[in-house]
């Protein structure tokens, strides 16, 4: 299976400190990956270098393409994004304007359509297009996130924490529609706390220990491990 994502031996550091040592990762089309950790193990700082928000030292390549010859809107239009943790949306904004955002660098008909496929995929959204942000509820607003995210059409979408702060039947929505990405031929990069959610719908799994990975295979296979179940699922 050829990688649409490929990490090879990421080095990423703030300042003098080393945050992220000889991580390698891929992700394949039509996939969902996940790295699970505790809080500051290096999974946000990871995401945030594939991105472009932070420097990588080390390979790193999308659909072919080498990452390091790509500015952050590139890598957007190249069809790579990044829900970040904290959601960043444009609170005194209305729902729809903020969806729009994500469609700056595609024609109209085809960020017509997009905006469409959002609605589909979040009817809430639709009921709540001229609601300002900064009023929706923690779930509506990472559907949002999520939905902006879609608007740029993108191969492969990587979620930094989106189920954080979420009552477990959101959650629940929000794990089902990232299912649903998948099915619709966008591969998911997810980075998650929540970890036995994470695994039900991954393929794969990567787990990050302070800033390394020490395990790694199918997400049903690194479920069974006994260290992860006693570290992070609770068993």
């Amino acid at each position: 299976m050829s990688a649409l994502l490929r990490v090879s031996d990421a080095h990423i550091a703030y300042g003098k400190v080393e945050a992220v040592r000889g991580a390698s990762l891929d992700v394949a089309a039509n996939e969902i990956v996940t790295i699970v950790g505790a809080n500051g193990a290096g999974k946000t700082t990871l995401l945030n270098a594939i991105m472009g928000i932070l420097p990588l030292k080390g390979g790193a390549s999308f659909a072919g393409i080498d990452l390091a010859r790509l500015e952050i809107e590139d890598r957007v239009v190249a069809g790579l994004s990044l829900v970040p943790e904290h959601r960043e949306l444009f609170a005194a904004m209305g729902v729809e304007d903020n969806l729009r955002l994500g469609a700056f660098r595609i024609g109209k008909a085809v960020a017509a359509h997009a905006l469409e496929r959002v609605y589909t995929l979040f009817p809430r959204l639709k009921e709540r297009r001229l609601q300002l942000a900064g009023t929706l509820s923690g779930g509506e607003q990472q559907m949002l996130a999520m939905g902006r995210a879609l608007m740029g059409s993108p191969k492969l979408l990587m979620l930094d924490e989106p189920s954080l702060g979420l009552a477990p039947i959101i959650v629940a929505d929000i794990f089902r529609t990232i299912s649903e990405l998948r099915a619709g031929g966008v591969s998911v990069l997810l980075v998650e706390q929540n970890a036995k959610a994470a695994l039900q719908i991954a393929d794969r799994a990567y787990v990050m220990e302070l800033g390394e990975f020490v395990l790694q295979g199918s997400a049903k296979d690194v479920a069974g491990d006994a260290r992860v179940a006693a570290s992070y699922l609770g068993v």
